[in-house]
């Protein structure tokens, strides 16, 4: 049966080890699966290979049922997608049976951004408070450098280099790239680092910690930045991946070069960062709207 078999582990181990996936990216990929599993188990498969469009069909037909999102419908056939693929690899499939399977569209929704105006607020006051300037050293990078979240907490003290003002950064994939240092980074960063040495407990190479002394968690930058949207008087919620579509969306409305954009925000596919030309069209839409005189009719 499908559930006494071993290619699941298998399959995990390698995405794991070879394909170097987060533990959390891994978790997911289970909980597809599993759910995969669960539905498929009462047909009494012996074998993957028994397993047919047909079955893959019926699933999305009963996830619908099931009331799941169409996004949440496209990441598990894209789960499964992956695992058919491993098992062809390993020979034990000839075809890939998700293939042809037609997953229910998502609606795109452009990302929320800070206009520049926004982002001076955020931006608008020095501070002298210890954990402030902790806080300030991470808002430069999340929008100087447009970092993920998780490549923010996981940044150690060897990541920086001064000398020629630049950082590395471990994204998606266990992938680096070097990204360049902002002044106004730079200068948050020296004033943090010194607080740094005096909080400094139980994690020697974390580069942003907590007041206890460890390496700062993705729970507390979150929090720490909804402080700061409050504090700031933005209307908007604030958040790490805002900060992120910002540094993206007025780099590429300043430079138009979204190939450079792409590279540093570390996107596998040209896709995924286009959706920022979408952002500056609409940009660009209003401003006409509002200025040009025959945007509008006279009354």
């Amino acid at each position: 049966m499908l559930e006494a078999d071993n290619w699941i582990s298998h399959f995990l181990a390698y995405l794991e080890n070879e394909k170097r996936y987060s533990i959390h990216t891994c978790k997911a990929y289970q909980r597809d699966l599993d759910n995969f599993l669960e539905f498929i188990t009462p047909f009494k498969m012996e074998s993957w290979p028994s397993v047919t469009i047909h079955h893959l069909r019926q699933y999305v037909v009963y996830l619908n049922k099931k009331k799941q999102s169409a996004k949440s419908i496209q990441r598990k056939l894209s789960s499964l997608r992956s695992y058919f693929r491993y098992l062809m690899r390993e020979n034990i499939l000839t075809a890939n049976p998700v293939e042809g399977v037609k997953a229910p569209k998502v609606e795109k929704h452009l990302p929320k951004v800070l206009d520049v105006d926004q982002v001076q607020q955020l931006f608008s006051k020095d501070e002298t408070d210890p954990l402030l300037i902790r806080d300030l050293a991470m808002l430069e990078l999340l929008y100087g450098s447009g970092l993920r979240l998780s490549e923010l907490v996981s940044l150690n003290l060897d990541d920086l280099d001064f000398s020629d003002l630049s950082l590395r950064v471990t994204g998606k994939g266990n992938k680096t790239r070097i990204l360049p240092l902002g002044k106004m980074a730079v200068i948050g960063l020296k004033k943090w680092l010194p607080i740094r040495i005096n909080w400094l407990k139980t994690d020697q190479s974390a580069l942003f910690l907590s007041k206890r002394g460890s390496r700062i968690s993705a729970r507390s930058v979150q929090s720490r930045l909804q402080f700061w949207g409050k504090k700031q008087g933005l209307n908007t919620g604030l958040h790490p991946h805002r900060l992120r579509h910002s540094f993206a969306s007025h780099l590429l409305e300043s430079s138009g070069d979204i190939r450079s954009v792409q590279e540093l925000l570390g996107h596998e596919n040209l896709t995924t960062t286009q959706i920022y030309t979408q952002l500056d069209y609409q940009h660009l839409a209003q401003v006409y709207d509002q200025a040009h005189p025959r945007a509008k009719k006279k009354p």
